[in-house]
Order: C-alpha cells, then structure tokens, then sequence
C-alpha cells in the first residue's frame, strides 16, 4: 500500500522518487561542473585578453597624450617661480627637476626661462630648502652642454658662489660644488 501510495503521490505532484532524483542530480553536476570549469577557463582567457586590450590602448593614449601636456607643465612650473611663496617656488624647481631628463627637455627649459628664473629664484632665496631645490634643478639642467652655456651666459657662477654654505644642510654644498666643477670642466672660468 506504501508502494501505490508514493507512486500515486508521484504522479499527482509531477515529482520523481527520491532515489531517482538523487542520482540524476549526480550525473547532472558532474555535467555541471564541466560546464562550471570550461566557463571560468574562458572568463579567465577572456579576462586577460580584455586587460591586454586595456592597457594597450592606455599605453597608446598616454604616449599620443602626454607629450602635449609636457610643454604646458614646463611653461606652469616656470610660472611658479614667479610667485613670491617660496613653497611654490620649490614645487616649480622640483618639477623642472624632474622634468629635465634629457638634453632635448633641459634645452626646452632653457628656452622658456627656466634657467634664468632659478638663477633668480637662489639669489633671492631666504631659505635653506629653497636655495636647496634651486640648486638642485639647476645641477639637473646642467647636465646638459648647451645648457651650462647658457647657465653661464646668465651669470650663473656668481649667483652660485654667493650662495651661503650651510652646516646643517650638506647637500646645498655638494649641489654648488658639482655645478661649479662642472663649470670648470667645460672650461670656463670660475674664478670670478
């Protein structure tokens, strides 16, 4: 009487046997799985083809970008050592610091008055850490050939030695015995 009970409760509800349900849900997960793992390999693939697709087209961007906004960021730094904030001042001389990474940029910088504006910048400078960072952009510049001639066709070596030696800050006097030897080995006089 069970019997006939659970097959007619089976056919009333539309539901199978608990015995049979139990091993279709078997052989369906392990369906599913395969399902499940061939999905997540292809999100996986996909995923990284999409990153790649990403970061190729940022690269591209940035590299067609960039550039244009390089010139504007030198004539902005310039711009900043006009102001009379010294903390301005050396955010404008880190910049160009950084910026002058090669001769074609440290020429740049030349040519929109950045040499002179730092040379201005350490004479009128009160501070130690401005003197420090003016020095600094100004030892990054020089790297470069053209632009120790034209440091020096500024005036830059008496500006240099009348700035004051320090005893708590060593870099300022490495910073201006760097510049002047470099002065001396391109050959000009330092003398003055």
């Amino acid at each position: 009487m069970r019997a006939l009970a659970a097959h007619f409760n089976t056919l009333l509800f539309k539901r199978r046997p608990w015995n049979v349900q139990s091993r279709y849900f078997s052989s369906f997960n392990g369906k599913a799985a395969d399902e499940a793992s061939l999905e997540q390999e292809a999100e996986r693939k996909i995923g990284w083809l999409l990153k790649l697709f990403f970061a190729g087209t940022a690269t591209f961007v940035a590299y067609q970008f960039f550039p244009y906004m390089g010139d504007n960021l030198m004539h902005q730094s310039v711009s900043l050592l006009h102001v009379k904030d010294p903390l301005f001042k050396r955010m404008g001389a880190s910049r160009l610091a950084r910026f002058a990474i090669d001769d074609q940029r440290r020429m740049k910088i030349v040519e929109i008055g950045g040499a002179q504006e730092l040379l201005n910048m350490l004479g009128s400078a009160r501070d130690e850490r401005t003197q420090k960072e003016a020095l600094k952009a100004l030892s990054t510049l020089s790297k470069s050939d053209e632009a120790v001639k034209a440091l020096h066709n500024a005036g830059a070596i008496s500006v240099i030695k009348s700035t004051p030696d320090t005893f708590e800050d060593a870099e300022i006097g490495a910073y201006k015995s760097n510049l002047l030897k470099r002065f001396q080995d391109l050959r000009y006089d330092i003398s003055s």
